[in-house]
């Protein structure tokens, strides 16, 4: 069990309450009506959407703090990176556990960068 299935439970038993559905329906169907995304989409909607109002300026400084635009880096402006409005990568150390990559400073440069342009 992942630390998001909880979450994803509750997401799930909130919309049969509000639809009103017996225990053997389907949720998906209902979650769609009620306009909710996954716990993992919503996740990931929140840290591409952090990064944009990086790039926006409109983001808190702290936040701004730890997202650096390819653009910004001398040795690394010419690249085609900087003109798409990437965020480098430099700060995204490989790190040896799986919760490395949660951390905000590696995981919104990765799904920002990996959005179409």
């Amino acid at each position: 069990m992942t630390t998001l299935a909880p979450l994803q439970r509750v997401l799930n038993t909130a919309a049969r309450i509000i639809l009103d559905l017996r225990p053997g329906d389907h949720v998906t169907p209902a979650l769609q009506e009620l306009h909710c995304l996954p716990v993992t989409a919503r996740i990931k909607y929140k840290l591409c959407l952090l990064a944009h109002k990086v790039t926006m300026g409109q983001a808190p400084k702290y936040i701004a703090d730890l997202l650096t635009p390819v653009a910004e880096i001398s040795s690394r402006s010419a690249l085609r990176a900087s003109a798409h409005g990437d965020f480098a990568d430099i700060a995204v150390r490989r790190p040896r556990l799986e919760i490395g990559d949660r951390a905000f400073s590696v995981a919104a440069p990765r799904l920002w960068n990996q959005l179409p342009t």
